[in-house]
């Protein structure tokens, strides 16, 4: 078995609507932590030359939202379910994210949102339709623009039938390398501006208030993947009470 890396990295060096921060504590701020905790709890004096080279453990916090980097929208992500509770990230069902993969090559399509024809039109080409429960990734060519501002701006996304056309085939597991599983703000609002139909407002999240299924967003390295043929693995991190969790998505493939 071969395993292919389908995860986008946790990097405050990136472009972010919402930006990374990244503290390291060192090993030699670590030891002065400790001495200072020993003190605290255990009435003990620690100096931090006691360690080792002076030096105990490194520590790193991050703080980001639960929709960086690759990541699972759980039910709750959504809005007010029709269908009844809408599941956060823990309450998901471990066996929808290690299922069989089918790759749609849509880098051809520019920014917009993919309608039923264009999903019907890639099944027919890769000879292969999914089976209920498989996952669907979308390979838009966003990931080219990983770390950029653009990787927020050129992509396409799918529009509410598409999305009801895979829940309609099984699917409960669409995923996509772009930043979303809609098309990019900017190009939903300017066809809401010219339109203003409310259709055109995220409707591949609101999807989700009527059915339930979940959304593996900014995937990599697509282009390495066959049309069909691997296991994509995906668990979503167990954050209680939480509308996303990240995930190391990963691809099995048969050596």
């Amino acid at each position: 078995m071969r395993l292919l890396d389908l995860s986008s990295p946790v990097d405050a060096a990136f472009w972010e609507p919402d930006p990374v921060k990244h503290t390291v504590m060192s090993a030699t701020e670590g030891a002065r932590h400790m001495a200072s905790e020993m003190k605290a709890h255990f009435d003990l004096d620690f100096p931090p030359e006691t360690l080792p080279g002076g030096e105990f453990l490194t520590n790193d916090t991050f703080t980001l939202t639960t929709h960086t980097g690759t990541h699972v929208d759980a039910p709750s992500h959504y809005g007010t379910a029709s269908y009844g509770k809408a599941r956060h990230i823990d309450e998901m069902p471990l066996d929808w994210f290690c299922r069989p993969g089918l790759l749609l090559d849509v880098r051809d399509a520019g920014v917009t949102a993919i309608g039923v024809d264009r999903i019907k039109a890639e099944f027919r080409r890769i000879g292969r339709t999914p089976e209920p429960l498989d996952i669907v990734i979308l390979n838009t060519g966003a990931s080219e623009f990983v770390g950029t501002p653009r990787y927020f701006t050129d992509f396409a996304g799918l529009d509410g039938p598409a999305v009801h056309h895979l829940l309609d085939l099984g699917v409960r597991v669409i995923g996509t390398d772009a930043f979303s599983l809609d098309a990019p703000f900017t190009w939903i609002i300017d066809a809401f501006r010219k339109t203003g139909d409310r259709e055109v407002l995220w409707p591949a999240h609101f999807a989700g208030r009527d059915r339930e299924y979940c959304q593996i967003e900014r995937l990599a390295n697509l282009d390495a993947l066959p049309p069909y043929g691997f296991t994509v693995a995906c668990f979503p991190v167990k954050l209680a009470g939480a509308g996303a969790g990240w995930a190391r998505a990963v691809a099995m493939l048969d050596d």
